[in-house]
């Protein structure tokens, strides 16, 4: 099991891949976002990853509206995913997150998984040929659903999970029912705790998540690898605070 956390997208990427490195983490899930994430130098990128022996994740842009069925808005996605994955293997990442898409025109909305299965199947090309594998990431319906994530990844081959227990916990189906259900299919995790409400990023106990039988829940399927702290707060003191809290969290629950 490894342990890692995200670059704040809203704070330059290279302080906080400093940040990530001097925190004792051992990769950055690297998220190429706006509005101080979207532009990065690679070299001096790789010169901080190097210095702190850290390694790297992708996560992509959450609002791209690659299943749109416009086909130059699709292809205008496409190359930016392919932008983000030129740049993730470059830095040796081996996924690559993608976010479902849930733009599309009112009388369309019935055809929201179809749309994202037809998007999706270059988008898991295409990152194949740069040595990546895609993980799509559960969020809010219809992406909350066993059903949903078993229907698409049977439709596009080589496609993966991506679970974000955090959403599991506002979601229809809960972690338990994704790591039953769907377990041999997780290539990533984000961790991050909630009020059952929304999205909140915060530390492990804070909000209303069973980390007990969340992570016990993980381990039954036999996972042992990436799970990112997905936390963030304004003040970076308290930020190194609240990871290093939830990563003794983590640590003392995985040894049980």
């Amino acid at each position: 099991m490894k342990l890692g956390m995200m670059n704040n997208p809203s704070k330059p990427v290279y302080d906080e891949a400093v940040f990530c490195g001097k925190a004792g983490f051992e990769f950055l899930d690297l998220t190429i976002e706006g509005p101080d994430a979207t532009r990065i130098d690679l070299d001096r990128l790789r010169s901080i990853l190097d210095l702190y022996g850290l390694s790297v994740t992708g996560h992509t842009d959450p609002c791209l509206p690659h299943a749109y069925p416009v086909p130059e808005i699709r292809q205008a996605c496409l190359m930016e995913l392919e932008r983000c994955a030129r740049l993730f293997s470059a830095l040796e990442a081996k996924i690559m997150n993608i976010h479902p898409c849930y733009f599309c025109p009112p009388a369309l909305r019935n055809e929201l998984v179809s749309l994202n299965i037809q998007s999706l199947k270059p988008v898991v090309d295409m990152a194949a040929s740069y040595g990546l594998t895609v993980v799509l990431e559960n969020y809010k319906a219809p992406f909350d659903r066993v059903s949903t994530f078993r229907k698409i990844m049977s439709a596009v081959p080589g496609l993966a999970l991506h679970l974000d227990f955090g959403h599991t916990n506002f979601g229809h189906d809960d972690h338990e029912a994704f790591c039953r259900e769907l377990g041999k299919h997780i290539r990533h995790v984000h961790f991050s705790d909630n009020r059952s409400r929304s999205d909140d990023h915060m530390p492990l106990g804070v909000g209303t998540v069973d980390w007990k039988n969340a992570v016990h829940s993980l381990k039954a399927t036999g996972y042992n690898d990436t799970i990112t702290l997905e936390i963030f707060c304004h003040d970076p003191e308290m930020q190194g605070k609240y990871l290093d809290m939830s990563r003794k969290r983590v640590r003392d629950l995985w040894k049980r």
